[in-house]
């Protein structure tokens, strides 16, 4: 099984490695955006420490994808408030006619598109350590400390580990994927000291995975305890108050778990570069939903305008609350997601065990020894119209059979969605979207938005599916 595991490690890191005059042209368009960046906080009257961070820094970047960060190290004199505006002028500048995306993390950035090539363009500032205005402030010495501690040979293990992450759908830090970040692939090769046997060790998970690389919290494991509850902790080597993986979604780390021992059962190069998903056709599709025996409700949404970030947090925000408005009208959800393309289209789903519910439900009151309580339970319900059966005794407390008020899981999000959600919890931006425009459509209903977006239809195929591919090969 190694020597399986060694040749497919192989082959992948030739084809992730980049050549020299791949790195010759990342390198020159670098420095060339450093020059352009730097000139621009000049004209701005700024003064800027600007400085290519991040994996082409470090030497840990994929040929596929060199992750071009630029950083601008602002004097600390700018305001909090207005530190992404004024990176994002200068960022605007320096970048001319290429395309341009803002982006936002803790505060607005610029990501454009040079030659090819994805590029960050990100401000910070000039802070010291320890001093941090800003999460990025942190940047420059995360550079720093990789090339300093990881040797040229474990830069290709960093690879393999990304181009896992990858291909399994974990990696990335950004609120849409909720994953690994780069620095992070980083720190766990330095702990494990190469792809495998980071891959090993994850395969073992048990309960918590705790790494403090520079010895912070040595015999304050209590402490760290306190400090760090989640499931996977990394303390920052340069900041022994941050865990590196915070943003890591539990359900990402469970997938690479689980990826990690199905790779390590039976080792396939499919997990570094999955194979094309095929998409359902019409009469799949509706075979699916009418074979399932559950309801799968939509709920779709047109464009909204914000940069990704603050767009996938209200979502996923959104999606809670939307989940709990089901749920507290006594239907089960099985599974829900939601898949937007960040434009034009936006979609929750919710997989319900049944969209229509019978027409009674069991109301359980207090039990007999709560007196005050049953008095009260019994004067609002004695004799009320909207009882059906009760009330009566059963297990030791009252209760009464009552009509629902809503059967029907789409009607019941028609009526609750009319005014937008906001009441329910759902976030600004998307009641802006929902009193504009909002569908509510339950299973065979989407076919017709399905057959218009290639990228959901992936999505949706993958969600009703609901196997890894890494599974196939099992």
């Amino acid at each position: 099984m190694q020597n399986q595991i060694e040749a497919i490690t192989k082959q992948v890191l030739d084809k992730i490695t980049p050549k020299k005059a791949e790195r010759a042209k990342v390198e020159a368009l670098s420095r060339e955006l450093e020059q352009k960046i730097a000139l621009a906080c000049q004209q701005e009257g700024v003064q800027a420490k600007v400085r290519v961070e991040g994996s082409v820094a470090k030497g840990t970047w994929l040929s596929e994808n060199p992750d071009i960060d630029v950083f601008m190290r602002l004097p600390i004199s700018i305001p909090r408030k207005i530190l992404g505006d004024v990176g994002l002028k200068i960022a605007k500048k320096a970048a001319g006619g290429a395309e341009q995306v803002e982006r936002f993390a803790e505060h607005p950035y610029l990501e454009i598109f040079v030659s090819g090539y994805r590029v960050d363009i990100v401000p910070c500032y000039d802070a010291k350590p320890g001093e941090w205005q800003s999460a990025t402030d942190r940047t420059p010495y995360h550079t720093d400390y990789i090339k300093a501690h990881l040797g040229e040979q474990l830069r290709g293990e960093v690879r393999l580990l990304k181009r896992f992450m990858q291909g399994i759908g974990v990696y990335g830090a950004e609120i849409m994927i909720g994953g690994f970040s780069g620095y992070l692939c980083e720190l766990l090769v330095m702990k494990y000291a190469s792809f495998t046997q980071t891959i090993q060790a994850f395969a073992q998970y048990n309960r918590r995975v705790v790494i403090d690389i520079e010895g912070f919290y040595v015999g304050r494991e209590r402490e760290m305890s306190l400090l760090f509850p989640e499931l996977l902790v990394i303390v920052d080597p340069v900041d022994k108050g941050r865990n590196v993986a915070a943003a890591v979604q539990p359900q990402k780390l469970y997938t690479f778990i689980a990826a990690a021992r199905a790779f390590l059962g039976k080792p396939a190069k499919e997990f570094f570069y999955p194979p094309e998903v095929p998409i359902l056709s019409s009469e799949a599709l509706k075979s699916q939903f009418a074979g399932r025996g559950s309801a799968v409700i939509f709920l779709v949404i047109g464009g909204l305008d914000a940069v990704p970030d603050v767009l996938w947090g209200q979502l996923y925000r959104s999606k809670r609350s939307l989940r709990t408005l089901i749920e507290l009208n006594d239907f089960d959800v099985l599974r829900d997601e939601v898949w937007s393309n960040e434009k034009s289209l936006s979609v929750f789903v919710f997989e319900v065990e049944q969209q229509v519910l019978t027409n009674v439900k069991k109301h359980f009151g207090p039990p007999l020894e709560r007196e005050a309580e049953c008095k009260a339970f019994l004067a609002k319900y004695a004799n009320s119209t909207k009882v059906v059966s009760g009330p009566y005794i059963e297990g030791g407390r009252w209760v009464v059979m009552m009509h629902r008020k809503t059967t029907d899981a789409v009607a019941l999000v028609k009526a609750k969605l009319a005014d937008g959600g906001k009441d329910c919890g759902v976030a600004g931006l998307i009641t802006k979207a929902m009193k504009k425009n909002l569908k509510v459509l339950a299973n065979a209903e989407m076919l017709e938005i399905y057959n218009a977006n290639r990228d959901f239809a992936v999505f949706l195929t993958d969600f009703l599916t609901g196997k890894p591919f890494w599974l196939k090969a099992q």
